[in-house]
């Protein structure tokens, strides 16, 4: 199957041509050709699976062939839990309609109002934005909804999990009842089917299971931690080598986030840390120095990683085990894409985290297998399964076969890029 048997129109075509997009993946092929005929679509997909470009290339489609919208009253609205996603979302959509006149506005919190009122003082075709923000224009009326004729909420799951159920009840209570809703989400758990059951009309399932997701480009290991001290000496050890290219290091919580990249930073590496209590602009410049080469380690939080989109990734470090398993796929789908190689590696120690190992292991079909570094192995081992391979601390060639994204830049600053001071806490 190609993308010129959807029916879609020649610019929407030469634009994905131009985006490198040859086949659809199968979020794609199930999803586009449904939409297009008009209907209601709840769909389960992971990160990875190119399900952006699966409501995008619809939505714009519409867009291309009918009426335009009017001031502050966009034909396609999409919501999306978090300010990464929507600036993702408001790309992919710049990319694939460049040759299209559609006016978008992205509308996201922790950004000045007035060129958001601007952008919807005058036609417009498609918003993207956040719940909060999105709230507050509707109440200053700025925003009116009543001629949507496609919703789309992406990441549904992540939405209820940051507590924004009432908040989309308002958003959409406020868009007409006679139009088309797609739900995508990473699971389809009990709140999410609710929402979904007072959404959709007779919607399609869609279901791209997890082991669908490729996850043969990634090589996955298990480092068992003593302690706190533990964990930072093997994350020390694995920044300092030099196969480690881009790297995204997985926290727990923002004061960990920003904690860990401040250590990092002191140490002469080039750390920043992405956790939801950043300004914005900070946020951006953190993702934007990880893309350009500035930052080399991005310590992040799982909300504010998400729909973080950046190519090249070398290494995921899962510092903390995620509590849901469907995280640690959204967390290690950010290395080994696009045909490349990547490592995932992932510390556990406590008894929190045998469980949550479990959990993982058995959502992902497999045991992650227990690796040693010489001379930071565990005192105490966690009574797992699996065989042990031990890595020459010293043998740089023995760890990881993936690109080689250049060397370190040593000496440190006494602050990072984003105004942290250095800092000793933990």
């Amino acid at each position: 199957m190609s993308f010129s048997e959807f029916n879609l129109s020649e610019p929407i075509l030469r634009a994905i041509t131009e985006c490198g997009y040859t086949t659809p993946t199968p979020i794609q092929s199930q999803s586009i050709p449904q939409i297009i005929a008009g209907r209601d679509i709840l769909a389960s997909a992971q990160t990875g699976t190119g399900k952006t470009a699966a409501f995008m290339l619809p939505a714009l489609a519409r867009l291309s062939e009918f009426k335009k919208g009017s001031s502050g009253s966009p034909r396609v609205l999409v919501l999306t839990p978090t300010r990464e996603l929507a600036a993702q979302i408001t790309d992919a959509t710049r990319k694939y309609g460049r040759y299209l006149r559609v006016k978008s506005a992205v509308i996201l919190g922790g950004v000045p109002y007035g060129p958001q009122f601007r952008d919807l003082s005058g036609s417009i075709d498609l918003v993207v934005g956040t719940p909060g923000r999105l709230i507050d224009h509707l109440d200053r009326g700025s925003l009116k909804l009543d001629r949507v004729e496609l919703l789309i909420l992406d990441e549904a799951d992540r939405m209820l999990d940051m507590g924004f159920r009432d908040a989309v009840d308002r958003i959409v209570a406020a868009a007409p009842n006679a139009r088309q809703t797609l739900l995508f989400s990473a699971t389809v758990d009990r709140e999410t089917a609710a929402l979904a059951s007072r959404l959709l009309t007779d919607p399609l399932r869609v279901s791209i299971a997890s082991t669908q997701v490729s996850q043969a480009q990634i090589e996955q290991r298990l480092h068992v931690t003593d302690d706190l001290s533990h964990k930072k000496r093997l994350l020390h050890h694995f920044a300092s080598d030099p196969e480690c290219g881009r790297t995204i290091v997985f926290t727990a919580t923002k004061r960990d986030a920003e904690a860990l990249a401040i250590e990092l930073s002191g140490k002469g590496h080039r750390a920043a840390s992405l956790h939801g209590d950043m300004g914005q602009s900070a946020r951006t410049r953190a993702v934007r120095d990880l893309k350009d080469g500035r930052v080399r380690i991005l310590v992040a939080t799982d909300v504010a990683a998400r729909g973080l989109d950046v190519n090249g990734i070398s290494h995921v470090i899962n510092f903390d085990l995620p509590q849901a398993a469907e995280d640690y796929v959204h967390r290690i789908g950010r290395t080994g894409r696009a045909g490349a190689t990547g490592i995932a590696i992932s510390f556990a120690g406590s008894r929190d985290d045998q469980q949550r190992l479990e959990r993982i292991e058995r959502f992902i079909g497999k045991r992650l297998p227990q690796t040693t570094i010489e001379g930071l192995e565990p005192t105490r081992p966690m009574a797992l399964d699996g065989k042990k391979k031990v890595y020459n601390r010293n043998d740089r060639n023995n760890y990881g076969k993936t690109p080689d994204y250049g060397r370190r830049q040593e000496g440190g600053a006494k602050r990072n890029p984003y105004g942290n001071r250095r800092s000793s806490a933990a």
